[in-house]
């Protein structure tokens, strides 16, 4: 008797599983299959798609990508400012000369180190939309197998 409502939990478990997985898909017994039969087969098919495709769409979907680090500020507009400094003073010969390269030097320091900083953001924004983008398709190769396979046993799907 505990081995039949075992039997029954574990069924009812994994037949709730496979449920809320393909939610989005609308299958009819077009054959006049009853409703355990039907669910017998969803949870054969959600086996085979599984794997056919290679995707498990019981498994968690892959974690996004680590949030980006603040920008690094390596000194950009220090270094700059100072390399400015410098260069005015020996051109320029003047306090004046060294004032100027100096914030010339930060400016171009400062922008340096900015377009550095998008570019590492940028890299991990299209690193997320890669990963997203390969999840979708796996979806979809795991819905197209899971809806063949039911469509083989008779039912409709849509």
């Amino acid at each position: 008797m505990k081995g039949i409502i075992l039997l029954s939990a574990t069924t009812f478990f994994l037949t709730c599983l496979v449920n809320s997985v393909v939610a989005e898909m609308m299958v009819f017994p077009a054959k006049g299959q009853s409703n355990e039969q039907l669910e017998k087969d969803k949870f054969a098919c959600y086996s085979w798609g599984k794997e056919q495709s290679g995707f498990d769409p019981m498994a968690s979907p892959p974690t996004a990508a680590p949030v980006p680090a603040p920008p690094k500020k390596t000194g950009g507009v220090l270094k700059g400012g100072l390399g400015g400094a410098a260069l005015g003073a020996i051109i320029g010969d003047s306090s004046k000369a060294t004032k100027r390269g100096a914030a010339a030097g930060a400016l171009i320091g400062g922008v340096r180190q900015h377009s550095a900083n998008s570019k590492s953001a940028r890299a991990s924004q299209q690193q997320q939309q890669s990963q997203s983008n390969a999840h979708a398709a796996n979806r979809s190769k795991y819905n197209r197998a899971y809806a063949a396979c039911l469509e083989g046993k008779g039912y409709s799907v849509k």
